[in-house]
């Protein structure tokens, strides 16, 4: 069935359609005021390597070279960075930062690429806190900045690295004011909309469908009963004299196989 079919079918079951696209409209605007919106807050932090370098110079007290571990390979910011990026989505973390089952509160942690396979690609570390007000998606984009630098501080002191060869965590891009994001809830009222003139085009057509067969089952009926009864405009009427010739009538008539009746006489006239 083409564009124009449809169409005409719409048209001509407007009494059905009109309440189902009304309907749809009630419940797009429905699952749009259902939706509570949501504010994001965004963060940007960056690893770097410190001044006095990866290594500690030898002393009285200690005469070997000591290196950082986290800064004894290539790309060593990088892989720290996304070292911290795994500690930080794991769920014990989520736990620390009172993120709990049911809470409307989020963050998610990242070098800015959603795939695990990338996470080498920079030192960059980026932070979105995600919440129903402005002030707490800014503050737990703040308390997940601040748990990324302790995490950080924590891995080096497990591997015993010197204080002076520490990687520090610097703040490219503070955790900024929330900003509301409609697209949440314009998703769900496309999908419900969607839904609606999907159920709409089945009403529509599904009632056509019935009503086309009662139309043909009762052509059918009609046809079947005319054929079933005898013709009313061959019948005499009630009141019109028998054609067929009553008793009397029909002594009186001449009979078809008897002896034919005689003819007159004429009379002859004799010339004198």
């Amino acid at each position: 069935m083409d564009f124009w079919q449809t169409v005409l079918v719409l048209v001509r079951r407007w009494y059905v359609a009109v309440p189902a696209f009304i309907a749809t409209v009630g419940l797009a605007a429905a699952a749009y005021s259902t939706v509570p919106l949501q504010y994001q807050s965004d963060s940007i932090l960056v690893l770097t390597t410190p001044l006095s370098g990866a290594t500690t110079a030898p002393t009285a007290h200690q005469p070997k070279v000591v290196t950082n571990p986290l800064l004894n390979f290539d790309q060593s910011l990088a892989l720290t960075a996304s070292i911290v990026i795994q500690q930080m989505n794991s769920l014990e973390t989520a736990q620390a930062l009172g993120m709990t089952p049911g809470n409307t509160s989020s963050y998610q942690v990242s070098n800015g690429s959603t795939n695990p396979e990338l996470l080498e690609s920079g030192p960059f570390i980026f932070i979105q806190g995600t919440a129903a007000t402005a002030a707490e998606a800014q503050d737990i984009t703040r308390r997940a900045s601040a748990m990324a630098t302790d995490v950080l501080k924590e891995r080096q002191q497990e591997l015993n690295a010197p204080t002076s060869t520490h990687i520090l965590m610097q703040v490219v891009v503070a955790p900024t004011t929330g900003q509301p994001q409609t697209s949440s809830p314009m998703r769900k009222a496309a999908a419900a909309g969607a839904l609606g003139g999907l159920m709409t085009l089945v009403a529509v057509f599904g009632f056509d469908s019935m009503a086309a067969s009662r139309t043909l089952r009762r052509k059918r009926t009609s046809a079947a009963d005319r054929v079933a009864a005898p013709d009313e405009s061959r019948r005499p009427p009630e009141n019109a004299p028998d054609p067929r010739p009553r008793r009397w009538q029909r002594s009186r008539r001449p009979s078809t196989t008897g002896p034919s009746p005689r003819a007159p006489r004429v009379p002859v006239l004799e010339e004198p």
